[in-house]
């Protein structure tokens, strides 16, 4: 027998082995470099954020502020009720507040401090005359403001220390939120990693697999903080961003790395080796990669042209976490498997029970495709049936927001605001700043202020200043009805529409919710045009054809509607209260994070709709009949995407746990969108309207010979399908 000899491509491709090994331990050393980095920035990326704010910018409410703080009467960071403990006289509280306003006069932050007595404004005083309201100014910027609260709180019970001092108002709420969603986060994230773990082990079938896209997460998310901080030199990015984008960025990396794995083991099974297998999954799937992190950003991108400060910077953390979950998935995971080889592959605990793993079809998926695409009218009507009775309450959504009832009722500043509105006639927040500007200002303030008290839902008017010039004035008028309703938005127009002695400008807390919904509603025209012509340029360029992006977007508009139907009942309405945790029902959505969830929610359709269609591509440029090429596309990705979508909705759906309402609603929403839109929707929908469109779906103007969607350069000798999108 005669001994076998090395082949003459043995030794070449030895070396560029080791090439690539070496190569592989630059990267994985630089990454390593980067984390470092990284973890000694954090801190100081962390003291750069900002509170970030929930109110639009650019409103009449806003200029009304300023307005009004120019004429002496500013709106209060916080609001501090003292009041008399059991058994103490009736004149300790007048004292205690006396004693209040004196130290906190003379503190370096604080710009402005009144009560009832300075002001004599009745509406200070609770109706028992038990607790008087002390409302503090303070300087700086929002992040000044808050990092100060706590010390102006600690002097005003050192100045009064026989009495109670409770502190409520914007900017305590806003760092009570601040800390308990990095806390809640931290806690979600912890619960996330291991549930995830399983989920990978039993996807993939390998221990060694499933570590891989946990560390491209954690690589990427370590990175993120860093270069947020950087970017909050230059813009408002709030913590709450930072938090919140972190879930998603776990979720895309995971994802990324879930698809670039499936097509090197897949490669691998044909009998590549392991660099042509990386190869091949860096121009298939990488690709893919590419372009959903490209659309991610797209969809996050128009966001930025809503002016409310808090969705900015959600939309730039996510957009920051896209980019880097990318670029980490198509350097460091690479590199992770050029140096462990075939020990990626290592430690199955379930290998003996396993009959399929990912990267191989799905006999599951093959027959529901099939079933689907034998079908498809039937199949794709009930699916659209199904998703537009889920939308059908999205039709009485109202939009707020978000204030300390996003909080557990147990919350300090939560019980300090109810307190208030329960004992004082007229609350801070249930007032409205009228500022009235002209010759006769002054002058006509008081009678205009009468004409005010007689509007429906108006209880009182005070004139709180006037400027010595005698050309502004500053009314206080007095609302029934919370700021977040209705019936407070009516009475911040029929205010405005009242003739007045000069120009008129309407702030406060309700105008301010009114001013931003009509803001988020203006803005939104603009935002889906941009959304949709960015996604659809993408789409074009991705699949080369014209149909199918067309498709993409109508598609995920269904979905987007269903889960947005879904949040009303739950949030709005109230009805998920009980299962998830209990949470204050306000009768609003929130317009930062309904926005973000709905981009986020696109994004991710986006993202599966890429994986998908590339596939489906790949299987007709081979040469499939379209229903051939849908049911292949599917049972190769329906397992691989059900996986991502389970990861997705895992690392976000912990964020359930939080006692904070806003944490809930993120994480729910973009869960229900991951799971709903990989599921339901490319399960059944997609390839119901692929299988309903025939070979229309690959039509193209640009195309030519007599299969529609193949390309000329397809004739040379058959498509290559790794330039198709593939996954």
């Amino acid at each position: 027998m005669q001994a076998a000899h090395p082949s003459a491509d043995d030794g070449p491709r030895d070396a560029r082995t080791r090439g690539a090994v070496r190569r592989a331990w630059l990267v994985l050393a630089c990454a390593l470099l980067a984390a470092v980095c990284a973890a000694a920035l954090t801190p100081l990326a962390f003291s750069a954020l900002s509170t970030g704010g929930a109110v639009a910018t650019g409103t009449e409410a806003e200029r009304a502020a300023r307005q009004a703080e120019r004429l002496g009467v500013p709106a209060p960071d916080l609001v501090l009720a003292v009041s008399r403990h059991t058994g103490a006289g009736r004149e300790t509280a007048r004292y205690a507040t006396a004693a209040v306003v004196r130290t906190l006069a003379g503190r370096g932050d604080v710009k402005a401090v009144w009560s009832a007595q300075t002001t004599r404004n009745t509406w200070l005083r609770s109706k028992d005359g038990r607790t008087l309201l002390v409302l503090v100014r303070l300087k700086g910027t929002d992040k000044e403001r808050k990092e100060a609260a706590p010390r102006v709180v600690a002097a005003a019970r050192a100045a009064a220390p026989a009495s109670g001092v409770e502190p409520s108002g914007a900017t305590w709420a806003n760092r009570e939120i601040d800390e308990s969603v990095e806390r809640d986060l931290r806690r979600a994230e912890l619960l996330a990693a291991p549930v995830l773990f399983v989920v990978l082990v039993l996807a993939y079938g390998s221990v060694v697999s499933a570590l891989l896209p946990l560390i491209v997460a954690a690589l990427t998310i370590g990175c993120a903080i860093p270069v947020l901080g950087l970017l909050a030199q230059i813009v408002d990015v709030s913590r709450v961003a930072v938090s919140a984008s972190s879930a998603i960025g776990f979720g895309l990396a995971v994802d990324y790395s879930l698809f670039l794995l499936a097509r090197v083991r897949e490669e691998s099974a044909r009998g590549a080796d392991l660099q042509t297998a990386l190869a091949a999954a860096r121009r298939s799937s990488g690709r893919s990669v590419a372009f959903s992190a490209a659309a991610v950003t797209v969809c996050l991108a128009t966001a930025l042209a809503v002016p409310v400060p808090m969705l900015r910077a959600l939309a730039l953390a996510g957009m920051t976490v896209a980019v880097l979950a990318a670029l980490v998935a198509l350097t460091v995971l690479p590199a992770c498997l050029c140096v462990l080889g075939s020990r990626a592959q290592a430690f199955d605990p379930l290998a003996r029970w396993r009959r399929t793993r990912i990267g191989e079809g799905s006999r599951f998926w093959r027959r529901t495709a099939s079933s689907v695409t034998a079908r498809p009218l039937a199949a794709g009507g009930l699916a659209l049936l199904l998703l537009a009775l889920l939308a059908v309450p999205f039709t009485h959504a109202r939009l707020g927001i978000v204030d300390e009832r996003t909080l557990p009722a147990a919350a300090p500043s939560v019980a300090a605001a109810q307190r208030v509105r329960a004992e004082f006639t007229a609350p801070p927040e249930r007032l409205l700043t009228v500022v009235v500007t002209g010759p006769r200002a002054a002058g006509g303030a008081p009678a205009h202020g009468e004409r005010l008290a007689r509007l429906p839902g108006i209880t009182a008017v005070l004139v709180a200043s006037t400027s010595p010039a005698g050309e502004g004035a500053v009314l206080l008028a007095a609302t029934s009805a919370a700021p977040d309703t209705r019936a407070a938005q009516t009475a911040v127009r029929q205010v405005r529409d009242t003739a007045a002695p000069g120009s008129v400008m309407v702030g406060g807390r309700a105008a301010d919710v009114t001013d931003t919904a009509h803001r988020v509603l203006d803005a939104l025209p603009t935002c889906l045009f941009l959304l949709g012509a960015g996604l659809l340029i993408l789409l074009s360029a991705f699949t080369r054809t014209v149909v199918a992006p067309l498709k993409a977007l109508a598609v995920a508009a269904v979905s987007l509607g269903a889960i947005l139907g879904a949040l009303v009942v739950l949030f709005q309405d109230g009805h998920g209260s009980a299962l998830l945790g209990g949470f204050a029902t306000t009768g609003t959505l929130d317009a930062s994070m309904l926005l973000f969830v709905l981009f986020i929610a696109m994004a991710l359709s986006v993202d599966y709709e890429v994986f998908l269609l590339g596939r489906i591509r790949e299987e007709f440029d081979r040469g499939g009949d379209n229903r051939t090429s849908i049911v292949e596309g599917i049972a190769r990705t329906g397992r691989l995407m059900t996986s991502a979508a389970a990861a997705v909705a895992i690392s976000t759906a912990a964020m359930a746990t939080s006692q904070v309402a806003l944490l809930k609603f993120i994480g729910i929403g973009v869960a229900l969108g991951a799971l709903v839109d990989a599921v339901l929707v490319r399960g059944v929908l997609v390839p119901a309207v692929m299988a309903a469109l025939g070979p229309l779906n690959w039509w193209s103007p640009t195309c030519t010979g007599s299969r529609p969607g193949i390309v000329a350069a397809d004739k040379r000798g058959g498509a290559d399908p790794d330039a198709s999108g593939s996954t």
